[in-house]
């Protein structure tokens, strides 16, 4: 077993998200939204709140735009997505969120409220503003994205 100082920064930075990620999994799993799957969450919160171009969401999720549209499929066959004709071009469609990712979404923004009060009962104020203030600054660097979202 590798002693803490032996593992990278990275490892470092997955372990607390897969505990959050698995605290929102059990917590929507019992409110009845137990037909998530991680890759499906991982689409899901990419998609904007007018909605998201599939190849979009396939750029940002990191996956082929066919493995996007299965994802999709499988999220507008259990409620959580719709697609609707973009206004801005006739030939593409959005994908947007139906009503049950607006409640998935609030339970587990709820999830992520409670760890990140967790989190800094644990680390205290200071330490956990200064590690978010870190993490935004690695964010200019590590996610194409970041301009285009809030």
């Amino acid at each position: 077993m590798a002693v803490e100082s032996e593992l990278n920064t990275g490892v470092l930075l997955f372990l607390p998200y897969r505990a959050l990620e698995n605290r929102i999994f059990a917590v929507l799993a019992a409110a009845g939204h137990d037909d998530l799957t991680p890759a499906q969450a991982r689409v899901l919160q990419r998609i904007g709140p007018e909605g998201t171009r599939l190849t979009e969401l396939a750029e940002q999720a990191q996956v082929t735009k066919q493995t996007a549209g299965f994802l999709v499929d499988q999220l507008e066959k259990t409620g959580y997505v719709r697609r609707e004709p973009d206004p801005t071009d006739r030939r593409a469609r959005l994908v947007c969120l139906a009503q049950r990712a607006w409640a998935a979404k609030e339970i587990a923004d709820g999830i992520v409220a409670e760890v990140e009060d967790e989190w800094e009962r644990h680390l205290g104020k200071r330490r956990m503003k200064q590690l978010r203030e870190a993490l935004i600054l690695l964010r200019e660097i590590t996610d194409p994205w970041a301009e285009r979202q809030p």
